[in-house]
């Protein structure tokens, strides 16, 4: 038989009290505003209650603003107070919680208002404006800081060294692909003071195992189609299902039920036929895009996933991805704004001879910050 007997440290001592055999957990505790300049990282996927986590540090700060001088010197540093609380978040997230006041600090079960303490900014020039605008306040919830440019991990930081502040950052650390969002992501956790992961249920229907990663998918026809690993990095759009090979939806998966189709393709075959491209040699990466866009059977993205997922039992959901919309538009942005192998030059060439969206590649690579305007190779 399994040994069932309790072995939380402390249950032994318990059990000498009269208590029966149970497992005892950490006190779920209220917020420490009296260390300064902690850097909280609040990690975990998509739904798994980074904001509203950040939301119960905003109520504990209205308790403890309640209390007298004696706390308050003990949560203040010069004239900044960890009890005041400003919340920040990026611009390019304003397509998210529409339905919600502008002051809120929205998640997904509720929101918070914050009055006047709440600013959309952005880039790290803007945040540190914020920083020097609000000298009693002490404590900043950063949300989705992995959107910003990296140097705001190092601002953060000399403030809570210098001016003894505290900093919250409700973050993705992972992208889509189970990859470090960006080099901000990694900053963060190198400046980090604490760390507090957080877990969804497996949003897969007959699944309750914990969920550490962020899944995005399309909904085309009801069936699930997954993102290809090469899929633009950033997508800006609100929380509200999709249906359609356009626009995605997020899901908190497992392991188990984290598709990523195309990973191997991108590595084996997408790259290499960029670095081709960039060295003159252009044509066969013309023929696969070309395949992409007008006979996805003809590429050889259809015959990678057909050899690496063709007997999988989940074989079908893999090729559900080839549903898609823009795919190869997607593996062009990829090359050019995140592997930096096809020039500008090179990538307005393609865009024209293959005719390809450039209203979807605009939108695309402006929300990637690497924008192009296609208009002015149209004017003649």
């Amino acid at each position: 038989m399994p040994n069932t007997e309790n072995v939380t440290p402390g249950a032994d001592f318990l059990k000498s009290l009269g208590f029966p055999t149970l497992d005892v957990h950490e006190t779920f505790q209220h917020f420490d505003f009296t260390t300064p300049g902690r850097r909280v990282l609040l990690i975990g996927p998509m739904g798994s209650g980074k904001t509203e986590y950040a939301a119960r540090v905003w109520r504990d700060a209205q308790v403890a603003r309640g209390k007298g001088e004696k706390v308050a010197a003990s949560t203040s540093t010069g004239s900044r107070d960890r009890r005041n609380i400003f919340f920040i978040r990026t611009v390019i997230d304003g397509a998210r919680f529409t339905d919600y006041p502008d002051d809120a600090m929205a998640y997904r079960s509720g929101y918070i208002r914050c009055g006047n303490n709440i600013a959309r900014v952005r880039d790290s020039f803007d945040f540190e404006a914020v920083l020097k605008d609000n000298p009693t306040v002490g404590t900043f919830i950063i949300d989705e800081a992995s959107f910003f440019d990296e140097r705001l991990a190092y601002v953060a930081r000399n403030y809570a060294i210098q001016e003894g502040c505290m900093f919250v950052f409700p973050t993705l650390i992972l992208n889509f692909r189970r990859e470090f969002f960006n080099s901000t992501a990694r900053l963060m956790l190198d400046i980090a003071t604490d760390v507090i992961p957080l877990t969804a249920y497996c949003e897969e229907k007959e699944c309750l195992n914990d969920a550490f990663y962020t899944y995005r998918y399309y909904s085309v026809n009801g069936r699930e189609c997954p993102a290809l690993y090469f899929d633009p990095l950033i997508i800006v759009g609100g929380d509200k299902m999709k249906e359609g090979g356009l626009e995605p939806n997020y899901a908190a998966r497992c392991d188990k039920h984290h598709y990523l189709p195309g990973k191997e393709y991108t590595f084996f075959t997408l790259k290499p036929l960029g670095l081709d491209a960039g060295k003159g040699e252009v044509k066969p990466l013309m023929r696969e895009l070309e395949a992409l866009k007008c006979n996805k059977e003809k590429s050889q993205l259809y015959s990678s996933l057909l050899t690496r997922y063709g007997d999988d039992k989940d074989g079908e959901k893999y090729l559900n991805s080839l549903n898609t919309d823009m795919i190869a538009e997607k593996a062009l942005s990829y090359l050019f704004s995140e592997q930096n192998l096809v020039s500008e030059v090179l990538l307005r060439s393609i865009v024209r001879d293959l005719e390809l969206n450039t209203k979807y590649l605009e939108k695309t690579l402006k929300e990637n910050r690497r924008p192009v305007s296609f208009e002015e190779q149209y004017l003649f």
